[in-house]
């Protein structure tokens, strides 16, 4: 019989291995000696010793799942129930014990996690779906168009939920998005519509701008293009094919009438540049004649070269003033001596004249005596009032003799 502290071979080969519950027979061998019935046990219990050393490094190391893990202990377990192997199985009871214990507290820890991992992700759904509702109601097109993609991309990153919850979330979220691209939706419709009226409009615009184009009506056309303007800009804006065309041949209609009314128009401002020499030198010529020493003279002069200052025409806006102003003095000069000339061959006018100078003088000389009167008489009070009614008197008397003399006097 042969022996070792954890089993023994006895005389009819069977193989002992002894643990806490006793000796458990482990197999017989009859191929050799006990010593090499020990050894081959003794082997394949070194080789159970490898097999949990390498679970238990995989529990520790690896994301092997609780389930695989408790497969492998399982299938260890029942090799060392089974007494195949001699040696400490003991030992190898509590390791798988051990590994048992870590297995399930790795069980708990990730059911933590996971718990943990979908309460976050419920939280993250919830404000996805959350962001979706309120861009729903966006008119930010593009934008919030652009953000609802990035919404999903990101929806596609997060756990799973449980079906119902998920279903549920999703629903909403899916719904914001069918909401958002239905609205956008019907605003570029009524856009199109809008812009496909615009377009009939300026087809109109353009027609009536090209039918202008070759008017010589100047300023009421150009009235007109300024409405036509007024109107295109109130229009809106067709579709952009159709905008830029319509553009262009809008402005090109409008170039082609105020290129020729420029053509026009320099072609008139150089006329009136030469209108306005041949003014200023007839006013040099009307000024000549001031002031006036031959009324009848002067008034034939002034007629002939306002006869021809008639005949030569326009001349630039802003000179016109100026040079008008010029005659103007020259003929209110003329009128003056006319009236001056009246006056003094009027008899009517004389005779009234020298009426009013009379009756002035009368009633000055009559206050002087009254007023000498009042002084001899001591009465200086009422000779002071009578000397300020002299005054007024002596002042329309003066005015008088003044305009007596114009009458030759």
């Amino acid at each position: 019989m042969s022996s070792d502290p954890w089993g023994r071979v006895d005389e009819t080969g069977t193989v002992y291995v002894r643990t806490a519950e006793g000796e458990k027979v482990v197999g017989s061998w009859q191929a050799g000696t006990p010593e090499e019935a020990l050894a081959y046990f003794e082997r394949k219990y070194e080789g159970l010793v490898v097999e949990i050393g390498l679970l238990e490094r995989r529990v520790r190391t690896t994301d092997l799942s609780a389930k695989d893990a408790q497969t492998a202990i399982d299938h260890l377990r029942t090799q060392v129930e089974e007494h195949h192997a001699v040696g400490d199985l003991d030992a190898l009871r509590v390791r798988l014990d051990k590994l048992v214990a870590t297995v399930d507290s790795r069980r708990e820890e990730r059911k933590v996690q996971k718990a943990k991992q979908t309460d976050e992700a419920r939280a993250a759904k919830d404000a996805l779906v959350a962001e979706a509702e309120q861009l729903a109601q966006s008119d930010q097109w593009r934008s919030a168009g652009e953000r609802l993609r990035a919404l999903v991309d990101t929806w596609k990153g997060l756990p799973r939920l449980d079906r119902k919850s998920d279903d549920e979330l999703w629903h909403r979220f899916s719904h914001a998005r069918s909401a958002f691209s239905k609205r956008r939706k019907a605003h570029f419709a009524s856009l199109d519509a809008q812009r496909e009226d615009a377009r009939k409009v300026k087809e109109k615009l353009v027609a009536e701008a090209e039918s202008l184009s070759k008017s010589t009506d100047w300023g009421p056309t150009a009235a007109r293009y300024r409405e036509l303007m007024a109107d295109w800009k109130a229009a809106g804006r067709a579709q952009r094919e159709s905008e830029d065309d319509l553009w262009n041949r809008f402005r090109g209609a409008q170039d082609v009438f105020f290129a020729a009314r420029g053509e026009v128009f320099a072609e008139r401002d150089a006329e009136q540049v030469e209108n306005l020499k041949l003014k200023e030198e007839l006013a040099d010529e009307a000024e000549k004649l001031v002031p006036i020493t031959d009324l009848k003279a002067a008034r034939a002069a002034f007629r002939s070269l306002n006869e021809r200052w008639e005949a030569i025409g326009h001349v630039p806006r802003d000179a016109r003033p100026k040079v008008e102003g010029r005659m103007h003095a020259v003929e209110r000069a003329i009128q003056e001596a006319e009236e001056g000339e009246w006056r003094r061959t009027n008899p009517e006018a004389r005779a009234r004249a020298a009426g009013l100078t009379g009756q002035l003088q009368a009633a000055v000389d009559k206050l002087r005596e009254q007023i000498d009167a009042a002084r001899a008489a001591g009465n200086n009070a009422k000779a002071d009032k009578l000397s300020r009614e002299l005054e007024g008197r002596q002042a329309l008397l003066d005015q008088a003799l003044k305009g007596l003399e114009e009458f030759g006097g």
